[in-house]
């Protein structure tokens, strides 16, 4: 059953596990992230068996994170490539990257670290900012409906800002 029958706030998280929250489909992502196209080399990084990489790449696909083309004009053989959407995913990457790096493997300890290619310099680690670039905490939001919540959504969304009335008010 899909994440996101289980989900009363009808949120965008339970649809994006649907897509990307098994493992495999991360590591690909990451991997075209890294310049690999063919499936047999991002079969040789990930040692994934052939069947679930197969799977895996037509759900991407599917999804519109990645895009199937032709080698070459003609070619029977195909190469697997980032689209915008796909592309958009690099902060979620980094975030669980620089979150694993954190809480699993301490610091120090890291197996991968991001630079800027121009300085050589880490990236900053991923933070929330508002619009007007404060830094946020997450005390310091608020969820509030969209314009796709429905009724349950609203609702429960409604006793949630209810509930951080409360907690400030104590």
């Amino acid at each position: 059953m899909k994440m996101e029958r289980f989900d009363p706030l009808n949120g965008s998280i339970a649809h994006v596990l649907d897509i990307l929250g098994e493992g495999w489909s991360m590591l690909i992502i990451r991997e075209a992230f890294f310049g690999i196209r063919r499936f047999e080399e991002f079969q040789r990084h990930l040692g994934i068996a052939r069947n679930i990489l197969t799977s895996r790449l037509k759900k991407l696909c599917e999804n519109e994170i990645l895009e199937r083309v032709p080698i070459k004009e003609g070619a029977k053989r195909h190469e697997y490539l980032l689209t915008s959407k796909g592309k958009e995913l690099m902060p979620l990457l980094i975030a669980l990257t620089q979150w694993g790096d954190k809480w699993i493997y301490g610091e120090g300890q890291e197996p991968i670290i991001f630079r800027d290619r121009d300085s050589g310099q880490p990236i900053s680690p991923i933070r929330v900012h508002a619009a007007d670039g404060r830094e946020l905490r997450p005390r310091e939001m608020i969820p509030t409906a969209g314009p796709g919540a429905n009724r349950q959504a609203q609702e429960r969304l409604k006793e949630l800002l209810e509930l951080a009335h409360e907690m400030e008010r104590s």
